[in-house]
Order: C-alpha cells, then structure tokens, then sequence
C-alpha cells in the first residue's frame, strides 16, 4: 500500500461544504438571558438540540390553537413535577389529561401530607420497619396511605350514591372538586374543566380501596372505561388540530396516540422520555414509529423526542414555550 493510499484511509478528501448550522453554545460573556439560552440549544448538539426542536413544535401547537393532551406517568406528580402540571392547568394552556391512577393517589396525598426528600443509597430493610416507602431518591411514609384510606371511604360514599357505575373521568373530577390546595392538579383539573383520563384507574392504591370497598360495603359498584374512551375518540375527531406531550411513556402515552388514530393522527408530538427503543416497547418507541402505525401525521418536522431524564427538561420547555415574559 502507497503512503498516499494509508492518508487518504485516516483523512479522506472532502470538497462539499456543508450548509446546516454551525454548532455553537450559548455565550455566558454577555449578560444571561433565559430566552437566549434556550435559542442556542439549537446550535448546541445532542438532547440540546431535541429540547429547541420540542419548544418550537409546543408554540407551534399554540399558534394553531391546537388542542392539547399532556400525559405523564405517577412518578411526575410524585416529584415537584406536580406543581409544573398544576400550573398548566390552571393558566389553560392544556386541554386534555392522560394519566395513572398512582397519579391521582399522589395528588390527593400531597394535598395533606407532603412527600419527603430522601437518598438512592437506602437501606431498604431498614425503611421497611420504620413504614416508609422509597421513589427514588423520595421517601413516602406509609401513614400517607393510611390517611388517604380514610379519606377515599368518605368520598365513595358519596360517589356511588347517585349512581352505582362511574367512569375514571368521574372520579377525577368529582375527587378534584373535594381538595382544597392550589397545586393539586385534580382540583385544577376540576374548577378548569379539564378531562383527567385514568383507563388504569385501578393500578394503584386507589384500585386497592375500591377492592375493599366493593367487598366490604357495596358490591354492586363499579368503574366502567369504555365511556370514557368513547369521549376521548369523539372529542379528538372534532378537533381541528391536536397536540401531545408525553411525559413518560405507558398507558397515558399510548392512549393519547391511539385515540388520535382515529383522525388519522395527532398534528404535533413532544416525547420526553428515557426509554429504549432496542426492547420494542411502546415507553421506548420514539414518534416515527408511530407514525408507520398512523397515530401520528408525518409532516417531518411535526414531531420530536428530547431523550433525558423529565425532572431536568419538562420545567425549561415550560418556562420557554408556556410562558410569558
């Protein structure tokens, strides 16, 4: 082999210049500005560049009047995510609401009892005997659920006495006209008029006392989903434009652009996720997958994913896209 020959095989020739953007982060030598910060991510490269992309298809979604569905899975509102969430409720920037049913469990808790910052390295035995649980790196004592009992009994009575089969949206809504704290997202969710979709109402404690409530008060009671799926579909179908923001993957996620489907896909997608694609999962499929499924429109520029951690991105892309300075 030619010494030219091995040169060319470590720095090949390029005479094509490219045309896209040069890449280039945020300079801290002038004076901060929050709106400036987020611009350069554009320019700045990996998951940066993901978040500009979500923050422009999120104005994007409100200067169509889109309507829009956030999702999110319970361990948003067990963090002080909740309060992001609350905020977007209250001040109308959301129209539709996707989530688990340990998500409504959390909100009624924290309305009375806060959650409490703890360590990843616990000894978990140890938290076990002293009746507390762990999320992470939060702690949740077990008297929160002892109290939450007591105050889901009372508001069963209540609930089924007008009528023995519920829907979840029901449930959210009646629940979130009962609390009394500005951040709990139910009762935004309530004096806002916002839908609270819970298809998994059962998977949480919530589940659990409706179990002994049915065993040990009424049998004849019941949660009946397929009315609010009804909803979902035929509200989705009227819309001229829908918008999503998943926060999270699961059932919220997948309920939003399954529902969507039916008008032949949702207009503009934001994931926020740390899934993996490898597994196949629906957590970890990323927008175009979904777009070969028809849950979402292929526009190409209509839909991203930002693939980091919610806690660190979903208050930026707030703070920048639904707000206003």
């Amino acid at each position: 082999m030619e010494e030219d020959d091995s040169h060319e095989h470590v720095v090949p020739d390029s005479d094509e210049e490219l045309t896209t953007a040069n890449v280039r982060g945020y300079d801290f030598r002038e004076e901060f500005d929050f709106d400036d910060l987020i611009a350069s991510y554009e320019t700045t490269g990996f998951q940066a560049t993901q978040l500009a992309e979500a923050v422009d298809i999120a104005e994007r979604m409100q200067e169509e009047e889109a309507t829009i569905y956030l999702t999110f899975t319970s361990n948003i509102i067990s963090s002080g995510l909740r309060e992001v969430v609350a905020y977007l409720v209250r001040e109308g920037y959301v129209d539709v609401l996707i989530t688990t049913s340990g998500s409504l469990t959390e909100d009624v808790i924290k309305t009375a009892k806060p959650f409490k910052m703890g360590w990843w390295d616990a000894d978990e035995a140890a938290l076990r005997d002293r009746g507390i649980n762990r999320l992470g790196n939060i702690f949740v004592p077990s008297d929160r659920y002892v109290w939450l009992e007591e105050y889901l009994y009372d508001f069963f009575e209540d609930f089924f006495a007008a009528k023995k089969v519920r829907t979840p949206t029901a449930f959210a809504r009646e629940l979130g006209e009962t609390l009394d704290d500005e951040d709990s997202v139910l009762k935004q969710a309530a004096d806002n008029n916002v839908p609270v979709y819970c298809p998994a109402l059962t998977d949480a404690e919530v589940g659990n006392f409706l179990y002994y409530y049915r065993q040990g008060y009424d049998s004849e009671v019941g949660i009946e989903i397929l009315d609010d799926y009804d909803s979902l579909i035929e509200d989705g179908l009227l819309a001229d434009t829908t918008g999503l923001i998943a926060v999270g993957g699961g059932v919220p996620k997948h309920h939003a652009i399954m529902t969507n489907l039916f008008r032949g896909g949702a207009d503009y997608v934001v994931y926020i996720s740390t899934g993996m694609e490898g597994d196949g999962s629906l957590s970890g499929a990323p927008p175009n997958e979904a777009v070969s499924w028809g849950k979402i429109k292929d526009e190409k520029t209509n839909y991203t994913q930002v693939e980091a951690e919610a806690t660190l991105v979903f208050p930026l892309l707030v703070a920048s896209a639904f707000t206003e300075r």
